[in-house]
């Protein structure tokens, strides 16, 4: 039996990806979409799916997985809106209603990173693991957590990007959250690379000294996630983290932070296959997302 065909629809700080999916190998549309305007943005994603539904046929579902703080609550009054963002001019944005009155089809939302999360737990990194962390790092860091097989969801969602961190002692950086400052987001992210080093991520050489720093903070987020909710695997992808060398980086530092704590094979025998890659790379969200939307129509 065919998979149902979902519309998926990754909401980034800088891009949209819009897709016609049912599974990773069967992809049927793709295109990316820059992030503007709420209003500007919501238009283009609406021409890309009708457009290419023309073509492929129609959604069963639509499933979006969003940059955040968004709500998540179905019962709330604003549900699948972004609350305050970082983000300027998405402050209150909704995205889900829109999107859902126009195409009136079964809809869901959940942050992106979740959705990635998602998509790693149903065919990548996380198959089989019914414990394990995601980190997104790039224009800002966002993190899911799935804990005995179910996305963690609380008051909130996870919003491991503004855990705090300490700030190297040879770091001057302030951090540039505009609300923490030296949270994880603050201190790592895209655009606090930016910021430190007048150049993007992309731009930086691979001995450049910005990555011992990054390597730093995102072992101490590590070394957080492992003392909170102690994760069977820390998946770490985005933007930032195509520089393959910070892999080894991160687990050197965060097997030093452990000073010897804990004994669990996973760390002590298999440090290399436990902060990973997402397997599906760039794909990953888009694919959590087909994942929510073929959940959804489950309930109907």
């Amino acid at each position: 039996m065919e998979a149902p065909l979902i519309a998926a629809i990754e909401t980034g700080g800088t891009k949209i990806n819009v897709a016609l999916a049912r599974a990773p190998e069967e992809i049927l549309f793709q295109e990316r979409i820059s992030t503007t305007m709420p209003e500007e943005t919501l238009k283009q994603i609406r021409i890309a799916l009708e457009k290419a539904q023309k073509i492929h046929g129609k959604a069963q579902a639509l499933a979006i997985g969003t940059f955040g703080p968004v709500d998540l609550s179905p019962q709330s009054l604003t549900y699948g809106m972004i609350t305050e963002t970082p983000k300027p001019g998405w402050s209150q944005t909704d995205i889900l209603s829109p999107l859902r009155d126009f195409f009136q089809i079964p809809s869901i939302i959940d942050t992106d990173v979740n959705a990635a999360l998602l998509g790693e737990a149903q065919w990548g990194e996380a198959s089989q693991l019914k414990n394990a962390a995601y980190l997104t790092v790039g224009t800002g860091i966002g993190g899911g957590l799935l804990m005995n097989g179910k996305l963690i969801h609380g008051i909130g969602h996870p919003e491991l990007g503004h855990m705090l961190v300490t700030p190297h002692p040879e770091d001057s950086f302030a951090g540039c959250c505009p609300f923490h400052g030296n949270c994880l987001e603050g201190m790592a992210s895209g655009l606090a690379l930016k910021k430190r080093w007048g150049r993007n991520a992309d731009e930086l050489e691979i001995d450049h000294p910005a990555w011992e720093l990054e390597a730093e903070y995102l072992a101490q987020a590590c070394y957080n996630l492992m003392m909170i909710v102690p994760p069977t695997k820390i998946i770490i992808g985005g933007g930032v983290m195509k520089q393959q060398q910070l892999y080894p980086l991160i687990r050197e530092r965060f097997s030093g932070l452990l000073k010897g704590y804990l004994s669990y094979p996973e760390i002590t025998d298999h440090l290399d296959s436990f902060i990973v890659p997402p397997h599906l790379g760039e794909k990953a969200a888009l694919m959590g997302c087909v994942v929510m939307g073929q959940r959804i129509l489950k309930r109907f």
